[in-house]
């Protein structure tokens, strides 16, 4: 696998880090996941069934779990002794938390040159807001994210998923794939940040370019594309499709199918500036045309002719979709004592090496005695280590 031979000393919890070294997990990489005695929060958040949270067992595959209880002194000396063995640590406390334990960069450095830690964290481990708690809410409000999102006469609006956490995690896991084979080449590791905040204000994309371009933020357009026109939701005889025909050639296309071939000529809609300074006519115009037969209609009619367009699945439907069962994005996975979880798939597709679920998401501490039988600990240490709350 692409990860084969890499092991992760996974620090973290709640979702951005989960995330993170969940990917590396699914692409090979050996995760020992390091719990509190009470172990991660998400093991009792979302739908619980038969004592399993299912939320918890997405973003925990391919992990093994060893608790320990750090405030005690030879907890940390097996935490040094993993962190010996580790090529990679994840962490997502607050920038400073890890230093207070007695692992800052020096401690870290010491123990394994050539470790590559990635910390994850709300704002960056610099700036007057270093300090700051952060959750996804906030990175979504502070990045400038939210104030995009919506209608014009709207309130700022949240994405439905926990975007930053998500965002981050994904940056986290390409930091880490990326300054692994540097330090396995060049033996010495290095230190890679990934925050909830900038990774939102990284996606800002052609809005933030059109503000420095021109000194004005555009106004929220909800379902509308600022820069493209016609372009979002259009209602149909038994629903809604969505339409996005992003430049002339794709306009074309749909202008003939429409039976409107004389749009393209036309000077208020043969560009795209002209279209977007007339998005409330030529929108009414393809509306009008569309409302006269059914979603699946179109989404037919359309993608035959090369306009990108597709229906607004709800949930259920999107789990329904032949192209996304076919692509294998809903598994099933066999969980010791749970039976069947079912379980989103990969998104990353390897031709010779694919992703693979080798273990379903670990019980708190279920490994702890394996991790540390692997370490040279006998059973008489292990049972003391049990028996006085360190493990």
């Amino acid at each position: 696998m692409p990860l084969s031979g890499v092991k992760v000393l996974d620090l973290t919890r709640v979702l951005s880090g989960p995330f993170c070294t969940a990917l590396l997990g699914d692409m090979g990489a050996d995760v020992i996941k390091v719990e509190a005695p009470e172990g991660d929060s998400v093991r009792c958040q979302g739908a619980i069934k038969d004592g399993l949270s299912w939320y918890f067992a997405q973003f925990n595959r391919n992990k093994r779990s060893i608790r320990l209880d750090l405030r005690k002194p030879e907890a940390k000396e097996i935490l040094g002794q993993l962190i010996e063995r580790s090529d990679v640590l994840v962490e997502n406390f607050r920038p400073g938390v890890l230093a207070r334990l007695g692992f800052g960069d020096a401690r870290l450095k010491a123990l394994r040159p050539s470790l590559v830690i990635c910390s994850i964290n709300g704002f960056g481990s610099t700036g007057p807001y270093k300090d700051r708690p952060a959750f996804d809410f906030i990175a979504q409000a502070m990045s400038g994210f939210m104030s995009v999102n919506g209608g014009p006469d709207d309130p700022p609006l949240r994405s439905g998923l926990p975007i930053s956490d998500l965002v981050a995690g994904l940056y986290a896991a390409l930091s880490i794939a990326a300054a692994v084979p540097n330090a396995r080449a060049t033996g010495v590791g290095q230190r890679t940040e990934v925050s909830l905040t900038n990774g939102m204000v990284s996606l800002l994309s052609f809005i933030a370019t059109n503000y420095f371009a021109t000194g004005t933020a555009p106004a929220r357009s909800g379902n509308d594309h600022p820069i493209a026109a016609p372009y979002g939701l259009f209602p149909t005889r038994d629903g809604q499709i969505a339409l996005a025909p992003a430049d002339n050639a794709f306009f074309g296309r749909l202008a003939d199918v429409l039976g409107e071939s004389g749009l393209k000529t036309d000077p208020l809609y043969a560009t795209q500036s002209a279209r977007v300074t007339n998005r409330a006519r030529i929108n009414a115009i393809v509306g009008g045309k569309l409302a006269a037969d059914t979603t699946a209609h179109w989404v037919e009619v359309l993608n035959a002719a090369g306009v990108p367009c597709g229906p607004v699945n709800s949930i259920a439907g999107v789990f329904e979709d032949p192209q996304i069962l076919a692509q294998e994005m809903v598994m099933d996975v066999d969980h010791p004592g749970q039976g069947i979880v079912r379980m989103l798939g990969f998104p990353m597709k390897f031709s010779g090496t694919p992703c693979l679920v080798r273990r379903s998401a670990p019980g708190l501490g279920e490994h702890s005695d394996e991790v540390l039988a692997e370490m040279g600990y006998g059973e008489t240490e292990r049972a003391a280590w049990r028996r006085d709350g360190v493990i």
